[in-house]
């Protein structure tokens, strides 16, 4: 018996695509075919439901986890700090850009101050000011 390679989970737009082309498997069905299940020594496929969902929530940029901000209180808001990542980009998150309606392909103005960054949407907006 030949063995089935496992391939690695479908994460972000890739798993949300997937999900959507699956149309109406079951959930069971649809985390199979995303990659979320293990093979047991006796060949028996298990699906991992709870890493699913959990990337079905990653991938739509839902935050669940309560984060103490600078308050002191708990909550389900921005915390509006990002660290540089290793290979030096800076990562905004979809929580920010649903928050401001921006959608891809939105333009912006980077300019650099001695400590800050500074993001000016193009488009519409200027048009706007002008006025």
């Amino acid at each position: 018996m030949a063995k089935k390679k496992k391939t690695e989970p479908l994460m972000g737009e890739t798993l949300l695509k997937k999900v959507k082309e699956l149309g109406n498997l079951s959930k069971e069905e649809k985390a199979r075919a995303c990659g979320y299940y293990t093979v047991t020594k006796n060949g028996v496929e298990r699906v991992n439901m709870m890493k699913f969902l959990n990337a079905l929530i990653d991938a739509e940029g839902i935050e669940l986890d309560s984060k103490v901000n600078g308050n002191g209180r708990g909550g389900r808001s921005a915390s509006y700090r990002i660290s540089v990542q290793s290979n030096g980009n800076l990562l905004i998150g979809s929580a920010y850009t649903k928050q401001m309606g921006l959608k891809p392909g939105d333009e912006f103005e980077i300019t650099l101050g001695r400590k800050h960054i500074h993001l000016k949407q193009l488009g519409d907006f200027e048009e706007a000011e002008a006025s």
